[in-house]
């Protein structure tokens, strides 16, 4: 089991509600391929440097993880199909 932190991109123009779920559908694809969440931080709407999807912010969380090394590629494909995550950036600590 290696340890990776996880920085997510979502749509800023989801409601709260909808933003929490979002979360949730992050943390849960890890629990499911038998990683466990070790930290998870929203922190906040931020201006992207560049647009992604025609937007300009996103609300940007961060979570850190165990997970095996093998399940590393099924769980960025999963994170790629979300049309609520604008951008992914899953690194290996």
């Amino acid at each position: 089991m290696g340890l990776y932190e996880g920085l997510f991109i979502v749509r800023p123009d989801l409601n709260e509600e909808t933003q929490k779920a979002v979360f949730t559908k992050i943390e849960e694809p890890i629990t499911r391929q038998g990683g466990t969440v070790e930290t998870a931080q929203e922190w906040g709407r931020r201006t992207l440097a560049y647009p992604i999807r025609k937007k300009r912010e996103g609300v940007y969380y961060l979570v850190r993880f165990q997970l095996d090394s093998k399940t590393v590629p099924t769980l960025r494909r999963d994170y790629s199909l979300n049309e609520a995550i604008l951008s992914s950036l899953i690194t290996r600590l």
